[in-house]
């Protein structure tokens, strides 16, 4: 860093799969699973040092917080205060924890073995405009069957918490090119439209009828082009979808395949809402891993989380960590190839 502090890359291994975590942004590096013949694929777009990971603002694989995703208006009340926060979206909302989020600090690491990697941050009072002194660890376990993802905080003072992980996904390999023809499905009935600047509108909408619907195995690509508000203001799908099952419970949320490498992935979470994002704002990005030109829809996210803007909504699930109280949620990514 330019302060001289150093930055480590760990690997970890589970049978045929392995995976790189850097611990700026706590970040994804890299996983490699099987394919179909057995050969090793890295499904996550990425990069080979740390500079593009510090300067080209997109959070590859990177860990977000406090507040994942957008807060509109730059704000939000809390007990009877207003907390206002770094306008960095648009000049206009908050988004994906500030100006200098998690996911532009360097990690500390707490525990190391061949399969598992925990890291640790702290967050001050007032860091961002956040409330309260937060302690966060998150735990990477790495299994034979995926990988698991394991976040927990705590704080002194009420506060809003939504942390999450920014991997994005490429099932044909990270320098492939576009995720179009790959298949998402998300188990879900329902989702939060958005304004122009994607800040919830309040509605939960149904997906009857609509492109957002994906309740079924689909290519990316097939509906991304339509005529549909909400695809065209968000240049594709870049919205919150609310899986099927209770809150706090792991669940199956969404799946994904890619024909060309046979690689099948199943994302499992505890939290209310999940973000699926394609790429849309990817132009730009330096040259990946090997030197592969990443630009528009080569990755698609899953971000597992609370609604966005639930800290304006409060018939949305809340996101209140009371003080003394623990932020304890789970996500796991699960492989196979056929």
């Amino acid at each position: 860093m330019p302060d001289g502090t150093p930055v480590e890359l760990y690997t970890l291994s589970a049978g045929a799969l392995s995976c790189g975590v850097i611990t700026f942004g706590g970040s994804l590096q890299s996983l490699r699973v099987p394919d179909r013949a057995g050969k090793p694929v890295d499904v996550l777009l990425g990069f080979d040092s740390l500079e593009p990971y510090r300067t080209h603002g997109k959070s590859l694989g990177a860990l977000v917080g406090r507040y994942a995703n957008r807060i509109g208006g730059a704000e939000f009340t809390l007990n009877g205060t207003t907390y206002p926060l770094a306008a960095n979206d648009n000049g206009v909302n908050h988004l994906h924890g500030g100006r200098v989020g998690f996911n532009q600090r360097v990690w500390t690491v707490e525990d190391a073995g061949a399969d598992r990697l925990a890291l640790s941050l702290f967050s001050p009072d007032g860091e961002e405009g956040y409330p309260g002194n937060l302690t966060v660890r998150v735990t990477y376990v790495l299994t034979e069957e995926g990988l698991a993802i394991e976040y927990r905080a705590e704080c002194d003072r009420d506060t809003v918490c939504s942390l999450t992980n920014h991997a994005y996904f490429n099932l044909s390999g990270h320098g492939s090119g576009p995720v179009l023809d790959q298949t998402i499905q998300l188990l879900a009935d329902r989702y939060t439209p958005t304004d122009p600047l994607s800040i919830p509108t309040g509605e939960i909408a149904p997906v009857e009828g609509t492109p957002m619907d994906l309740r079924q195995p689909i290519p990316i690509g097939a509906r991304i082009g339509e005529d549909f508000p909400q695809l065209r203001q968000a240049g594709g799908y870049d919205h919150n979808w609310i899986p099927h099952g209770d809150p706090g419970t792991l669940r199956p949320i969404a799946r994904a395949a890619s024909a060309a490498t046979g690689i099948s992935m199943e994302v499992l979470s505890t939290l209310p809402g999940v973000q699926f994002y394609t790429g849309n704002y990817l132009d730009g990005c330096p040259a990946g891993k090997g030197g592969a030109p990443y630009a528009n829809r080569w990755g698609f996210c899953l971000e597992t989380q609370f609604y966005p803007d639930t800290p304006n909504h409060p018939d949305f699930p809340s996101c209140v960590l009371h003080a003394g109280d623990t932020f304890a949620h789970r996500a796991v990514f699960r492989f196979s190839a056929g």
